[in-house]
Protein backbone atom coordinates (compact mmCIF):
# COMPACT_ATOMS: atom_id res chain seq x y z
CA UNK A 1 0.00 0.00 0.00
CA UNK A 2 1.52 3.27 -1.16
CA UNK A 3 2.60 5.62 2.19
CA UNK A 4 0.23 8.47 1.71
CA UNK A 5 1.57 11.09 4.04
CA UNK A 6 4.48 10.63 2.42
CA UNK A 7 3.57 11.16 -1.26
CA UNK A 8 1.39 14.21 0.30
CA UNK A 9 4.34 16.10 1.69
CA UNK A 10 6.46 15.65 -0.83
CA UNK A 11 4.10 16.90 -3.21
CA UNK A 12 3.03 19.73 -1.28
CA UNK A 13 6.36 20.61 0.05
CA UNK A 14 6.16 24.12 -0.56
CA UNK A 15 3.07 24.64 1.29
CA UNK A 16 3.87 28.18 3.46
CA UNK A 17 1.43 27.72 6.31
CA UNK A 18 2.31 27.42 9.84
CA UNK A 19 3.57 23.86 10.71
CA UNK A 20 0.83 22.52 12.72
CA UNK A 21 -2.18 23.89 10.02
CA UNK A 22 0.55 22.27 7.17
CA UNK A 23 0.21 18.86 9.21
CA UNK A 24 -3.66 18.95 9.17
CA UNK A 25 -3.91 19.76 5.84
CA UNK A 26 -1.23 16.76 4.72
CA UNK A 27 -3.07 14.61 7.09
CA UNK A 28 -6.49 15.37 5.91
CA UNK A 29 -5.42 14.99 2.41
CA UNK A 30 -3.66 11.74 3.04
CA UNK A 31 -6.67 9.83 4.59
CA UNK A 32 -8.37 11.21 1.90
CA UNK A 33 -6.85 9.50 -0.60
CA UNK A 34 -6.59 6.40 1.86
CA UNK A 35 -9.51 6.17 1.83
CA UNK A 36 -10.18 5.95 -1.57
CA UNK A 37 -7.73 3.64 -1.90
CA UNK A 38 -9.05 1.16 0.10
CA UNK A 39 -12.52 1.91 -0.89
CA UNK A 40 -11.68 0.74 -4.68
CA UNK A 41 -9.62 -2.58 -2.99
CA UNK A 42 -12.66 -3.44 -2.10
CA UNK A 43 -14.25 -3.28 -5.34
CA UNK A 44 -12.18 -5.48 -6.97
CA UNK A 45 -9.08 -3.25 -8.05
CA UNK A 46 -5.49 -4.52 -7.97
CA UNK A 47 -2.90 -2.68 -5.70
CA UNK A 48 -1.48 -0.88 -8.63
CA UNK A 49 -4.67 0.59 -10.28
CA UNK A 50 -6.36 1.30 -7.07
CA UNK A 51 -2.95 3.34 -6.46
CA UNK A 52 -3.24 5.06 -10.16
CA UNK A 53 -6.73 6.16 -9.52
CA UNK A 54 -6.60 8.01 -6.20
CA UNK A 55 -3.27 9.71 -7.57
CA UNK A 56 -5.25 10.71 -10.88
CA UNK A 57 -7.73 12.82 -8.68
CA UNK A 58 -5.05 15.27 -8.30
CA UNK A 59 -4.25 16.30 -11.97
CA UNK A 60 -2.47 19.54 -10.63
CA UNK A 61 -0.59 19.24 -7.12
CA UNK A 62 0.95 23.57 -7.69
CA UNK A 63 -2.62 24.20 -8.72
CA UNK A 64 -4.09 22.65 -5.48
CA UNK A 65 -1.38 23.68 -3.30
CA UNK A 66 -2.10 27.43 -4.24
CA UNK A 67 -6.20 26.75 -3.49
CA UNK A 68 -5.07 25.15 0.16
CA UNK A 69 -2.85 28.22 0.77
CA UNK A 70 -5.48 30.69 -0.26
CA UNK A 71 -8.65 29.14 1.42
CA UNK A 72 -6.16 28.84 4.31
CA UNK A 73 -5.00 32.40 4.65
CA UNK A 74 -8.92 34.16 4.08
CA UNK A 75 -10.12 31.37 6.92
CA UNK A 76 -6.72 32.43 9.15
CA UNK A 77 -7.77 36.26 8.94
CA UNK A 78 -11.55 35.47 9.41
CA UNK A 79 -10.46 33.49 12.64
CA UNK A 80 -7.82 36.19 14.14
CA UNK A 81 -10.63 38.83 13.22
CA UNK A 82 -12.99 37.45 15.20
CA UNK A 83 -10.41 37.00 18.08
CA UNK A 84 -9.16 40.04 18.18
CA UNK A 85 -11.51 42.16 17.53
CA UNK A 86 -15.42 41.02 17.66
CA UNK A 87 -14.42 38.92 20.89
CA UNK A 88 -13.02 41.34 22.82
CA UNK A 89 -15.39 44.20 21.94
CA UNK A 90 -18.64 42.60 22.31
CA UNK A 91 -17.39 41.05 25.55
CA UNK A 92 -17.11 44.54 26.57
CA UNK A 93 -20.06 45.94 25.15
CA UNK A 94 -21.85 43.51 27.06
CA UNK A 95 -20.35 43.88 30.16
CA UNK A 96 -20.86 47.78 30.26
CA UNK A 97 -24.29 47.42 29.56
CA UNK A 98 -24.46 45.04 32.19
CA UNK A 99 -23.08 47.12 34.61
CA UNK A 100 -25.05 50.02 33.69
CA UNK A 101 -28.30 48.19 33.93
CA UNK A 102 -27.36 46.73 37.48
CA UNK A 103 -26.22 50.75 38.49
CA UNK A 104 -29.82 51.52 37.04
CA UNK A 105 -31.77 48.80 39.09
CA UNK A 106 -29.91 49.08 42.06
CA UNK A 107 -28.24 52.38 42.61
CA UNK A 108 -26.92 54.55 43.07
CA UNK A 109 -28.70 57.34 41.45
CA UNK A 110 -27.39 59.20 38.67
CA UNK A 111 -26.06 62.94 38.63
CA UNK A 112 -28.46 65.10 37.30
CA UNK A 113 -28.57 68.74 36.09
CA UNK A 114 -31.21 70.91 36.71
CA UNK A 115 -33.53 72.24 33.79
CA UNK A 116 -33.15 75.99 33.76
CA UNK A 117 -36.72 76.78 31.95
CA UNK A 118 -39.67 75.47 33.08
CA UNK A 119 -41.85 76.58 30.14
CA UNK A 120 -38.84 75.02 27.25
CA UNK A 121 -38.67 71.04 26.86
CA UNK A 122 -34.79 71.42 27.80
CA UNK A 123 -32.90 68.36 28.07
CA UNK A 124 -31.90 67.00 31.40
CA UNK A 125 -27.80 65.40 31.43
CA UNK A 126 -28.15 62.11 33.34
CA UNK A 127 -24.37 61.03 34.32
CA UNK A 128 -24.13 57.81 36.15
CA UNK A 129 -20.94 58.50 37.90
CA UNK A 130 -20.36 54.68 39.86
CA UNK A 131 -20.42 53.68 35.61
CA UNK A 132 -18.03 56.02 34.48
CA UNK A 133 -15.56 54.88 37.59
CA UNK A 134 -16.13 51.36 36.24
CA UNK A 135 -15.16 51.75 32.85
CA UNK A 136 -11.34 52.06 32.90
CA UNK A 137 -11.49 48.42 34.31
CA UNK A 138 -13.30 47.26 31.42
CA UNK A 139 -11.31 49.30 28.54
CA UNK A 140 -8.58 47.43 30.27
CA UNK A 141 -9.98 44.37 29.78
CA UNK A 142 -10.78 44.49 25.99
CA UNK A 143 -7.19 46.14 25.52
CA UNK A 144 -5.88 42.52 27.68
CA UNK A 145 -8.36 40.00 25.81
CA UNK A 146 -7.48 41.64 22.47
CA UNK A 147 -3.59 42.35 22.71
CA UNK A 148 -3.41 38.32 24.00
CA UNK A 149 -4.91 37.48 20.85
CA UNK A 150 -2.67 39.21 18.72
CA UNK A 151 -4.62 42.18 17.65
CA UNK A 152 -2.95 45.34 15.94
CA UNK A 153 -3.24 48.62 17.21
CA UNK A 154 -6.71 49.83 15.50
CA UNK A 155 -8.03 46.31 16.72
CA UNK A 156 -6.82 46.98 20.29
CA UNK A 157 -7.89 50.41 20.42
CA UNK A 158 -11.42 49.13 18.60
CA UNK A 159 -11.99 46.98 21.57
CA UNK A 160 -11.13 49.62 24.23
CA UNK A 161 -13.69 52.01 22.69
CA UNK A 162 -16.20 49.94 21.27
CA UNK A 163 -18.95 50.28 24.44
CA UNK A 164 -19.12 53.73 23.27
CA UNK A 165 -20.24 52.63 19.68
CA UNK A 166 -24.29 52.48 20.09
CA UNK A 167 -23.94 55.72 22.07
CA UNK A 168 -22.43 57.28 18.97
CA UNK A 169 -24.92 56.29 16.83
CA UNK A 170 -27.90 57.18 18.73
CA UNK A 171 -26.48 60.81 19.08
CA UNK A 172 -25.27 61.37 15.27
CA UNK A 173 -27.84 59.44 13.88
CA UNK A 174 -30.83 59.05 15.99
CA UNK A 175 -31.37 62.98 16.87
CA UNK A 176 -31.39 63.93 13.87
CA UNK A 177 -34.00 61.40 12.54
CA UNK A 178 -35.90 62.71 14.98
CA UNK A 179 -35.57 66.25 13.63
CA UNK A 180 -36.67 64.90 10.67
CA UNK A 181 -39.97 63.25 11.74
CA UNK A 182 -41.25 65.42 14.58
CA UNK A 183 -39.61 68.70 13.08
CA UNK A 184 -42.20 70.59 16.22
CA UNK A 185 -40.83 68.67 19.01
CA UNK A 186 -37.71 67.62 17.94
CA UNK A 187 -36.31 71.34 16.35
CA UNK A 188 -36.51 72.94 19.80
CA UNK A 189 -34.57 70.42 21.41
CA UNK A 190 -32.52 68.45 19.49
CA UNK A 191 -29.52 70.66 19.55
CA UNK A 192 -29.83 71.02 23.24
CA UNK A 193 -30.17 66.98 23.48
CA UNK A 194 -26.96 66.63 21.27
CA UNK A 195 -25.15 68.96 23.24
CA UNK A 196 -26.13 67.15 26.64
CA UNK A 197 -26.02 63.41 25.16
CA UNK A 198 -22.24 63.89 23.56
CA UNK A 199 -20.53 64.58 26.38
CA UNK A 200 -22.16 62.54 28.90
CA UNK A 201 -22.70 59.44 26.84
CA UNK A 202 -20.17 59.19 24.35
CA UNK A 203 -16.98 61.96 25.18
CA UNK A 204 -16.86 60.96 28.98
CA UNK A 205 -17.01 57.08 28.93
CA UNK A 206 -14.64 57.15 26.00
CA UNK A 207 -12.21 58.94 28.56
CA UNK A 208 -13.05 56.48 30.69
CA UNK A 209 -12.14 53.64 28.60
CA UNK A 210 -9.02 54.91 27.14
CA UNK A 211 -8.25 55.95 30.45
CA UNK A 212 -8.19 52.05 31.47
CA UNK A 213 -7.21 50.83 28.05
CA UNK A 214 -4.34 52.69 26.90
CA UNK A 215 -1.89 51.87 30.08
CA UNK A 216 -2.72 48.05 29.54
CA UNK A 217 -1.80 48.83 25.98
CA UNK A 218 1.55 50.50 26.53
CA UNK A 219 2.66 47.94 29.40
CA UNK A 220 2.24 44.86 27.89
CA UNK A 221 3.76 46.36 24.33
CA UNK A 222 6.99 47.86 26.67
CA UNK A 223 6.97 44.10 28.16
CA UNK A 224 7.03 42.47 24.89
CA UNK A 225 9.60 45.21 23.74
CA UNK A 226 11.92 43.70 26.71
CA UNK A 227 11.15 40.26 25.78
CA UNK A 228 12.50 40.64 21.95
CA UNK A 229 15.61 42.80 23.08
CA UNK A 230 16.16 39.84 26.17
CA UNK A 231 15.53 37.24 23.19
CA UNK A 232 18.19 38.95 20.78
Amino acid sequence: MPDWQALVRSQLDGLALELHERAEVIEELAAHLDETFEGLRRRGFAEEDAAQCCLNEVKDWQKLSRLIQTARTKENIMTNRVKQFWLPSLFTLLLSMVLLMLIQFFGPDPWTSASRSQQRMTPVAVVYLSWLFSLPLIGALGAYLSIRAGGSTHAVFSSIVFPVFPYVAFVVVGLPVALILDDRVAHNITIPAFLVGLPAWVIFPGVALLAGGLPVRLFISRRLSARRIAGG
